[in-house]
């Protein structure tokens, strides 16, 4: 029976206890997150708490606090997300599907591609304002209008689209491939009756995730004209808009009592539809890899 030599043991010890270093930094680290988060979140109930109600969601934007409501900020929102999602999905699913299925080999192009792809994605949001500001507003002549916000967040959310999309497709055992193709389906029936279906969890996180990206943005719908104060829900696409970060931002910068409650409520409403698109955005993951 052979023992262990005293300077192994000693190692062994060692690296024990930088284990239990490192776990006990990383839970530090995780409950001052949890508390900050806490802090935050108390603050924003004892300010804007006693705000929220039915007449604050239903209610316009108005000079007076107390009147104050996000009615228009909200559908306009809406507005944005909606029309962000009309315009992103369709071209980025498609993206994802042409660059993961029918090219499988990644030609130089497609690699260049995939490079540019993966440096957008880390592009700050302002130098996507100012894109859509000279080719939207600009240059196509769209104005400061809802479409015009929403091609922008469009070109905002496609890279992180297209890569989660992309991971998804990846994620799609090969057998499946194979098997449809060896009993005679082409490759685009591969494609809608395999592969798409056994990726849509992924696909769905990724939309889901994107479009909450484009609910938080703030800069680059100032840059192409989203108003501080509106006091009309669009009703077209050309019409002017305003949408709730951005009243967060107009009310969090009044000096007036009030406004800074009435931000406060804004903030709370803001988080809770975010809270609840990733929290579906996590079920569908868990439900991938269940």
């Amino acid at each position: 029976m052979s023992t262990v030599p005293a300077w192994a043991q000693r190692k062994l010890g060692w690296r024990r206890t930088k284990d239990k270093i490192f776990v006990f930094f990383c839970l530090l680290a995780t409950i001052t997150a949890l508390l900050l988060l806490v802090m935050l979140l108390y603050g924003l109930w004892k300010s804007g708490g006693h705000r929220l109600s039915w007449s604050f969601l239903t209610e316009f934007p108005s000079r007076i606090a107390a009147r104050a409501g996000i009615k228009s900020a909200l559908w306009g929102s809406v507005w944005i997300v909606i029309l962000t999602g009309l315009i992103s999905i369709p071209i980025g699913i498609a993206s994802a599907i042409y660059i993961e299925e029918f090219n499988p080999r990644k030609s130089k192009v497609i690699e260049f591609i995939q490079m540019n792809i993966a440096n957008l994605a880390g592009v700050p949001s302002i130098v996507y304002g100012l894109l859509g500001l000279a080719v939207f507003v600009r240059t196509l002549g769209m104005g400061r209008s809802v479409i015009a916000g929403a091609a922008t967040m469009s070109l905002l959310v496609l890279p992180l689209l297209i890569t989660v999309c992309q991971e998804a497709l990846r994620a799609v055992p090969q057998s499946y491939r194979e098997g449809s193709l060896a009993l005679g389906a082409t490759q685009w029936q591969t494609i809608r009756r395999q592969v798409l279906p056994a990726s849509a969890s992924g696909i769905f996180t990724g939309i889901i995730l994107a479009l909450s990206r484009a609910m938080g943005e703030t800069a680059p719908l100032i840059v192409v004209g989203a108003v501080a104060y509106v006091a009309t829900v669009p009703s077209g696409l050309g019409d002017t808009y305003t949408v709730l970060p951005i009243q967060i931002f107009n009310w969090s910068s009044e000096a007036r009592p009030g406004f800074a409650d009435a931000a406060a409520a804004a903030i709370l409403v803001l988080l809770v539809v975010l809270v609840a698109l990733n929290s579906i955005a996590i079920y569908l993951r868990q439900r991938r890899t269940a």
